[in-house]
Formats: C-alpha cells, sequence, structure tokens
C-alpha cells in the first residue's frame, strides 16, 4: 500500500470516499457525524492499493495526544495488514511532531486489533453513532 498525507483535494477526496463506503454506507454511520466540524484542523491520511484509494484516517492534536480517528480499510481489502499500515503512519507523524503519546477511540470489534499494536483500554464502554467504543492510549 502506498500511504500518504493528503496534500491537495483530489488526496482529500480520496480519503473521504473510503470513509464514506465504509463508515456511512456499511456502517450506516450519519454523514453529519462522519464528516465533522475537526476535517479542516485535521491531517488526513489515504492509502491507495494498485492506484486506487484504499484505506484511510485522520489525526489530530488534543492534550498531550495524537488523536487517531477515523481510520478505516474497504471491505474487500480488509485482513491484508492495511489497517497496521495506517497507523504505523499515523504514529510516525505523532512521534515526528514530538509527542509521545497516541489516544483513539475503538469500536470494540476492534479491541483486539489495536492491542496487538501496542494500544491499553483506559475507560468503559461508551456508545457513539450507534456503535459500542473503548478508548485505547499507546506511548510511543
Amino acid at each position: 500500500m502506498n500511504m500518504i498525507i493528503a496534500k491537495n483535494e483530489q488526496q482529500k477526496k480520496d480519503a473521504y470516499a473510503v470513509r464514506r463506503a465504509v463508515f456511512i454506507e456499511e456502517q450506516k454511520v450519519p454523514e453529519n457525524l462522519e464528516m465533522d466540524e475537526h476535517e479542516n484542523q485535521s491531517i488526513h491520511f489515504v492509502g491507495y492499493v494498485g492506484g486506487k484509494p484504499a484505506a484511510a484516517g485522520r489525526l489530530r492534536f488534543l492534550d498531550g495526544y495524537g488523536k487517531l480517528e477515523r481510520i478505516c480499510v474497504l471491505k474487500n481489502l480488509r485482513g491484508q495488514h492495511y489497517g497496521k499500515d495506517i497507523i504505523r503512519a499515523m504514529e510516525e507523524t505523532i512521534r515526528s511532531r514530538g509527542f509521545h503519546k497516541a489516544k483513539l477511540n475503538a469500536q470494540t470489534h476492534a479491541i483486539g486489533f489495536y492491542q496487538s499494536l501496542g494500544y491499553e483500554v483506559i475507560s468503559d464502554e461508551f456508545m457513539d453513532a450507534g456503535i459500542p467504543h473503548v478508548t485505547m492510549v499507546k506511548e510511543l
């Protein structure tokens, strides 16, 4: 996978297209919750497979953490380590900005995936967009 930070409008549109397919179409998250007021202040990542957008995520910096958000891989491309690729790229960006802690809100079905990458659950389960989540952190 060719993982990049979106630097132009087309790359951002590619990231949004992956998020739309996964969160809005597949998981039925309302569009107004998926595409929110933080889009313009976020660093957007997009991964390409065969020249086509396949994975996406966004990164913000809050309260001493790099906050990983909206991490997704198209359904037909899951299980090929692309999720790990995007997390690693986001973590490297966090470190390059001088931060040493990462935080994310994980859908509960993905807890094991994030634990395999060194994240620890630090919250009780909560609902976000009708989907159960937990907050997880990692020292980088």
